[in-house]
């Protein structure tokens, strides 16, 4: 059974920054694909950041590219989000999740596998 477990969620003010991590537990592999969706209240839950880990490759919504960096530790299955230049609208439970097939697109809700519990992130203005 594999499990994500997320960490490193808060609340900063705008300008700050937050890092958060997911641990895959269960398997060995991370995935084909990792990501991190965000879901704030009464909206839908959107894609932030997806990254495949045997290419290395890393995708982001057009919101935070250039203040978010996805990025991963094969060693220590994991992958992080650095959260910079945080803003209000950046509010939302971050929620990491893993894909383990192929052909869909890192943004889209329906191509992952397994969830993590989500933490919150709570920017003030």
């Amino acid at each position: 059974q594999v499990q994500l477990v997320e960490s490193g969620g808060g609340s900063v003010q705008a300008g700050g920054s937050l890092s958060l991590s997911c641990v895959v537990f269960g398997y060995t592999y991370s995935g084909v694909c990792m990501g991190w969706f965000r879901q704030a209240p009464g909206k839908e839950r959107e894609g932030v950041a997806g990254i495949y880990p045997g290419f290395g490759s890393t995708y982001y919504a057009d919101s935070v590219k250039g203040r978010f960096t996805i990025s991963q530790d094969n060693a220590k299955n994991t992958v992080y989000l650095q959260m910079n230049s945080l803003k209000p609208e950046d509010t939302a439970m971050y929620y990491c999740a893993a894909s383990y097939r192929y052909g869909g697109s890192w943004s889209d809700v329906g191509s992952y596998n397994y969830w993590g519990q989500g933490t919150q992130v709570t920017v003030s203005s």
